[in-house]
């Protein structure tokens, strides 16, 4: 039977596991905070407390971290404690599901080959929620081969796994340009929502009215709904976009693109960033507008 690994049990990383283990695979996992990985292994799986012996397990590795800088550390340590790499089976697969620059991708999926391993480039999308039930999407490129093992683990985590080419790079294209319209979406969304403000309407309203209207999108009904609460809880973080909508820009900037929208966008996550808000939900964006006085929530 072959055995998955899993890296990071974050907000998606812990419900992709649990639907690894809930679709009957032997799951084991990591997390730098033990007692996370732990209270997983309690419930059904085994929790490593290196890197190496996850490797050393495994057939396929799934990694859920937040950049390309992380994923490094992943595989090949980071000085002071070694990778998973080293010890993986030859022909065993690293699954990446961070949003990452394309053309590091594409390195990564070289260097690992010059290993004697697999990869397959599978950034994911959809949130916590859906991560927990098994309904995310996956933005997927690789080579057949490293498919043929990973593929039963990718279609336990997602709903959609979308297979968008036979090399590493167009899956994290693709994630890209999601990155885009999800972060130039929160920012209309909360520039819309502080008009309102600004301008006396009832925010609960406004909510409604919008979200049964033509202008709504998945994002104005999703985060404008954290504003209503006043829970700035990070599901996703401010810095997540200012990280993913600096890697859309460089890309764009490397083929001389013009992206005016994502430019703005990224702007205004880099106010709230240095603003203090870096670490809240990302639709605190929304408190770099000036005079307006946001919904405190419910007593």
């Amino acid at each position: 039977m072959t055995t998955v690994g899993l890296i990071g049990l974050g907000a998606m990383g812990s419900g992709m596991a649990a639907s690894l283990r809930r679709a009957g695979h032997n799951v084991q996992v990591f997390d730098v905070r033990r007692e996370v990985a732990q209270a997983f292994a309690a419930e059904g799986g085994v929790a490593h407390d290196t890197l190496a012996s996850l490797g050393a397990a495994c057939d396929v590795v799934v990694s859920v971290v937040v950049n390309a800088a992380q994923t490094e550390s992943v595989l090949f340590g980071d000085g002071s404690t070694a990778g998973c790499a080293a010890s993986m089976k030859p022909g065993s697969v690293f699954v990446m599901c961070s949003t990452v620059d394309p053309n590091w991708s594409v390195a990564l999926e070289a260097r690992l080959e010059g290993m004697g391993l697999q990869y397959v480039d599978a950034p994911i999308s959809g949130g916590a929620a859906k991560a927990a039930s098994g309904q995310m999407t996956m933005m997927t490129a690789g080579k057949p081969a490293a498919y043929a093992v990973a593929e039963p683990f990718l279609n336990a985590m997602a709903a959609k796994v979308y297979k968008l080419g036979d090399s590493a790079g167009a899956g994290s294209k693709v994630k890209i340009i999601n990155q885009l319209l999800a972060g130039v979406h929160i920012a209309a969304a909360a520039e819309a929502m502080a008009l309102g403000l600004r301008e006396g309407v009832d925010a609960a309203a406004l909510y409604e009215v919008i979200t049964n209207s033509a202008g709504n999108s998945w994002m104005f009904e999703n985060r404008m709904a954290h504003v209503l609460a006043a829970d700035y809880t990070p599901l996703s973080a401010v810095d997540i976009f200012v990280k993913d909508l600096g890697i859309v820009l460089d890309m764009a900037r490397a083929s001389k693109f013009p992206l005016p929208l994502s430019s703005t966008a990224h702007q205004m996550f880099m106010q709230a960033s240095t603003a203090g808000f870096a670490k809240e939900d990302d639709s605190a964006v929304i408190k770099i507008f000036p005079g307006i006085e946001l919904p405190k929530g419910k007593a």
